[in-house]
């Protein structure tokens, strides 16, 4: 089995900053892709950030450039997601997400977090 298990999270002031941790533990034999998705009340799920492998892959959405940073230790099977500049607007459910292989050659299949809050209010 597959798990991935997350940290972090909680209320911050606007402005503030949290950092996100994922861990994946159990049958892994490589995680080509790492991210982040959220999902704020009424709205629909979006891709927040996502990393490769070797870590020179990186994808972030519009809304945070210049303020998430999406990062991975591959010994650790962990990504973190560094989030400064918090805003309101920010709010929302955090899941981290893998897509992962069990073996050379196994089919990728996608995992998930359990979710985190994180909350941006005064």
């Amino acid at each position: 089995q597959v798990q991935l298990v997350q940290s972090g999270g909680g209320l911050v002031q606007p402005g503030g900053s949290l950092r996100l941790s994922c861990a994946a533990s159990g049958t892994i034999f490589r995680i080509p892709v790492m991210g982040w998705f959220r999902q704020a009340p009424g709205k629909q799920r979006e891709l927040v950030a996502q990393i490769g492998f070797d870590n020179g892959y990186t994808n972030y959405a519009d809304s945070v450039k210049g303020r998430f940073t999406i990062s991975r230790d591959n010994a650790k099977n962990t990504t973190y997601l560094q989030m400064n500049n918090l805003k309101p607007e920010d709010t929302a459910v955090y899941s981290c997400t893998a897509i992962l292989q069990k073996s050379g050659v196994s089919i990728p299949n996608t995992y998930w977090g359990q979710g985190t809050q994180v909350a941006v209010s005064s």
